[in-house]
């Protein structure tokens, strides 16, 4: 009598869901890997039609949870063909304790993209970790608009082109 439910261990309600644009760590079915949970990460890109330059720089953006009973650190980031990743220092993992990587100013760049980025692209980083080792995952590249807007303009980007005024045909009297 009941139709449309989803049931069993395929079941769509039974899946880790990210009701957002940015990347959530899922490994195996699961939310985060190990004691590394990791719920929001993505590349800055440009203004919604702009883009970033080729040879240019993007802010990475992680919130990293470690829930193992000892602090970790982020020590590394790799993007295998896609540039450089800077990591200003070793990033410091308290125990149970969320860490933005990018407030009050990024701490992660990703460098010398080697082609323009528009938004909507994904960018493959490996992050290597003191204790949990390294962990893969693909990070999107968002526009700077939406939830996204407050954030600094990643440096470099082109503007998005401003639209231009076309003359309207003279409106014609009728009698």
């Amino acid at each position: 009598m009941l139709a449309g439910c989803g049931a069993g261990f395929d079941a769509t309600t039974n899946k880790p869901y990210a009701p957002n644009e940015a990347g959530v760590l899922i490994d195996s079915g699961a939310y985060g890997k190990g004691d590394i949970h990791i719920p929001q990460a993505f590349v800055l890109g440009p203004d919604s039609g702009a883009q970033l330059p080729w040879r240019g720089s993007a802010p990475i953006y992680l919130n990293i949870l470690n829930t193992a009973g000892a602090p970790d650190s982020l020590q590394a980031v790799t993007a295998p063909g896609m540039g450089t990743v800077k990591l200003a220092s070793p990033i410091q993992l308290p125990s149970n304790q969320l860490v933005n990587t990018g407030k009050p100013t990024p701490q992660i760049m990703l460098e010398a993209i080697p082609k323009s980025f528009r938004g909507g692209e994904s960018v493959k980083l490996d992050l290597q970790f003191a204790n949990a080792g390294t962990i893969s995952m693909n990070v999107p590249v968002v526009t700077r608009s939406r939830e996204f807007a407050a954030y600094p303009a990643a440096p470099g980007a082109t503007p998005a082109p401003s639209p231009t005024a076309t003359p309207s045909a003279p409106a014609e009297e009728s009698h």
